[in-house]
């Protein structure tokens, strides 16, 4: 008896702790997706308390609706360029920093500096992207004395006269944008990777060594091997970042909530907001949430599968 006591009293003790927390997360997570996806199938105008229900009429205009196609395009293409670059560059300089350097007396280690360049690269980590908004727009400003057109123009590649207008160009505009992505998170990957890097035995990559592998197959044949979780975790958040870009494209593009020139850097967060706040369309624009949310779940579960390998023991 006493045994079933103290076991009620241990479950009870535990769900004390839990009630609490999973009733705030129910509250203030679930409830509100629950309320969107309500939301979603009504004309709400998101300030009258009053609305009708519309049934899948705003899903179907959502497939009609250009500007919507157009940033989902954009997504995507951000969706694939975003998690590659920014994962590839980050293994690269995380394997340098640990063991592209010679070897010698002390086994395997880094390039020499090593400690310096994992703090310069996390450097960027620290700066919100409301202040990368701001470097990046003096970097691209549209004539000399933006860093980047004044650069071109001291090597004659720009003509002072007609600079570069890199976030009024419809084809350089995405591309921007995607610089200031991958230059904001290699540094923080790099850093993660390293630390996984950090709990591989440098046996394995001494016995890589002897065996006569270079560093390129050292690190496909060694390195991305042990660190696949790691990298199948990065490719997740990473994806979900670049279905956002709310931040940047509002902040560094032209036109309201972002999206210019001509809706070229438009993305899905920016079309939903502009709906939601400008146009008055705020069941319109919980639809779009729906599908946002929709598309990042099914890239989560998509990336994970995709990537799944059995789990390396060393």
């Amino acid at each position: 008896m006493s045994h079933v006591a103290q076991g009620r009293g241990k479950g009870g003790f535990i769900a004390g702790f839990l009630i609490a927390p999973l009733a705030l997360y129910l509250t203030f997570v679930i409830w509100p997706y629950v309320q969107t996806f309500g939301y979603s199938f009504t004309n709400w105008t998101g300030q009258s308390p009053t609305f009708d229900f519309v049934g899948v009429d705003n899903y179907a205009a959502l497939m009609k609706d250009e500007v919507f196609r157009g940033a989902l395009w954009h997504n995507l293409l951000l969706l694939v360029f975003v998690p590659v670059i920014t994962i590839l560059l980050a293994l690269f300089f995380a394997f340098m920093v640990n063991a592209g350097g010679r070897g010698g007396a002390g086994g395997v280690q880094g390039v020499s500096g090593s400690r310096w360049y994992k703090v310069i690269y996390f450097f960027p980590q620290v700066l919100s992207l409301a202040i990368l908004a701001v470097l990046f727009g003096a970097i691209y400003r549209s004539d000399e004395g933006g860093l980047l057109n004044g650069f071109l123009v001291k090597l004659g590649v720009v003509d002072p006269q007609h600079p570069v207008e890199w976030l009024n160009e419809p084809n350089f505009v995405l591309w921007c944008l995607l610089f200031v992505v991958v230059w904001h998170g290699v540094g923080f990957y790099l850093v993660l990777f390293s630390a996984a890097m950090q709990t591989v035995p440098k046996d394995i990559y001494e016995a890589a060594l002897l065996d006569g592998a270079g560093r390129a197959q050292t690190f496909f044949r060694v390195t991305l091997p042990l660190l696949w979780d790691s990298v199948q975790t990065s490719a997740v958040y990473l994806g979900i970042a670049a279905m956002d870009m709310f931040v940047l494209v509002s902040t560094m593009t032209s036109g309201q909530f972002g999206g210019g020139p001509d809706h070229h850097s438009e993305v899905m967060a920016t079309v939903l907001m502009r709906n939601f706040l400008y146009f008055g369309k705020s069941g319109y624009a919980c639809a779009m949430g729906v599908v946002m949310l929709t598309l990042t779940m099914i890239l989560s579960v998509v990336t994970l599968r995709a990537t799944r390998r059995e789990r390396i023991e060393f």
